[in-house]
């Protein structure tokens, strides 16, 4: 990724922190990390590491069964199946109750992220979306271009640059107002100068440029501010 699309994307943590909600969290399965990890050791075990891996996964496996072997005979004598066995039957059992905790915990998670969704906080999350869409887009644009293909360069480039910047502002702007009056239900809304800054830039960048690409896509962030502002309104008139 170019330097001017570093730091243009509202990453997850982020974007939680902005909205103090577990927004965008996902279920952690514990095989997805085991699989990636048996990857790695695999592919570096078909390279010339490949003896060092096998020495070093040996070492864990056989170390890792004569600790829980000693602790068995010291502490759980009286257990009669063999000591492989059981520390089998003890890895499968923790591993099922840590999902079953994920799994609890994320379900948590998710509800308090439906309790607490807004209309405008939905629109602000989808645009998120379509914000990180359109950088991976130029991203990958780039990429076919510094792979030898000139004709595929973006026209206008920084000027659409300048406009994500904007919008990521903007957004950044909005989030933080909507969960001022998420949480604030009578909150007497005073903090419309939020979007003062930019607001009417986007306007008139809405006017001159709305038959281009970027153009149409500033338009949509101009709307979503315009929602933003009129969700502040309801607020305001529901909490007081």
């Amino acid at each position: 990724m170019r330097n001017d699309l570093q730091g243009l994307e509202i990453g997850q943590k982020e974007l939680q922190k902005l909205t103090n909600l577990p927004v965008n969290d996902e279920l952690i399965i514990l095989t997805h990390p085991m699989k990636r990890l048996l990857s790695r050791v695999v592919e570096r075990a078909k390279g010339s590491e490949a003896a060092t891996v096998i020495f070093i996964g040996m070492t864990i496996l056989v170390s890792s069964y004569v600790a829980f072997d000693v602790i068995i005979r010291l502490f759980v004598n009286w257990v009669t199946i063999p000591s492989w066995l059981l520390l089998v039957i003890s890895s499968c059992s923790v591993g099922i109750l840590t999902q079953i905790f994920f799994y609890i915990l994320w379900k948590q998670r998710s509800r308090t992220v439906r309790q607490n969704m807004t209309h405008s906080l939905k629109i602000l999350l989808n645009d998120v979306e379509r914000h990180s869409a359109v950088i991976k887009a130029i991203d990958i644009n780039d990429q076919i271009e510094a792979a030898g293909n000139s004709g595929v360069s973006l026209n206008e480039r920084k000027k659409v640059i300048e406009a994500l910047k904007m919008t990521r502002n903007d957004l950044v702007r909005a989030l933080k107002t909507e969960r001022i009056l998420r949480e604030n239900k009578k909150f007497i809304v005073s903090k419309l100068e939020l979007f003062a800054d930019n607001l009417p830039t986007l306007t008139v960048m809405q006017v001159s440029e709305e038959a281009s690409e970027h153009g149409r896509w500033l338009n949509e962030v101009f709307q979503i501010a315009l929602d933003v502002q009129q969700e502040m309104k309801s607020l305001q008139s529901q909490g007081s």
